[in-house]
């Protein structure tokens, strides 16, 4: 099962999407400031996440929520 997440900041201000296999560990990975990136941030809480038997559709829809369209949408609602 592939995993699109979408993490934001327990600050709020900050939103992270990504895409894998073990949602668990990759969290852990993210508040354990394993992915330098984004590290500065942390900690993270994991907002939504869906999951899709087929990886790439998995990943074209991490591509369509990183747009900055649908950007705009998400922030826009709770």
């Amino acid at each position: 099962m592939h995993c699109v997440y979408i993490l934001q900041s327990v600050d709020g201000a900050h939103f992270y999407t990504g895409q894998t296999e073990d949602l668990r560990a990759r969290f852990a990975k993210h508040n354990a400031g394993e992915v330098s990136h984004i590290a500065k941030f942390k900690p993270w809480r994991i907002k939504t996440y869906l999951g899709f038997a087929d990886e790439q559709k998995a990943i074209a829809f991490e591509k369509y929520l990183e747009s900055p369209s649908c950007r705009a949408f998400a922030r826009k609602r709770p």
